[in-house]
């Protein structure tokens, strides 16, 4: 499975950005797809993922909100819209892909895409 991210640049606060991620390579049938972040001197954390069967999305707290997650199984591409972005929302954005969406265990990982957002 392969990853290709894009879609992160510079907006102000309170801005939006969409984020995308494009999978090629072989995957089961119920896989998960999820978007997770690292900032500077900061531990990678979790965004949001969604299930490519049943479209079942889950978010951080941080985010609920603000940011929606999608699929467009017709272009085999994962999307991240971010809305009413904060300076802290500012990380390297990473997609990644789980074999199966019930184990959410992400072993695929594209190569990131930086968001920033200035106040």
């Amino acid at each position: 499975v392969q990853l290709q991210a894009s879609g992160g640049g510079l907006v102000r606060t309170g801005g939006s950005l969409r984020l995308s991620c494009a999978i090629s390579g072989r995957t089961s049938s119920n896989y998960g797809m999820g978007w997770f972040r690292q900032a500077e001197g900061k531990e990678r954390e979790f965004v949001a993922d969604i299930s490519w069967r049943s479209g079942s999305a889950s978010y951080a707290d941080s985010v609920k909100g603000r940011f929606t997650i999608s699929r467009d199984s017709a272009k085999n591409t994962v999307h991240l819209q971010m809305n009413d972005l904060k300076p802290e929302d500012t990380a390297v954005y990473y997609c990644a892909a789980a074999r199966l969406w019930s184990e959410r265990k992400y072993d695929y990982w594209g190569q990131g895409t930086l968001v920033t957002v200035s106040s």
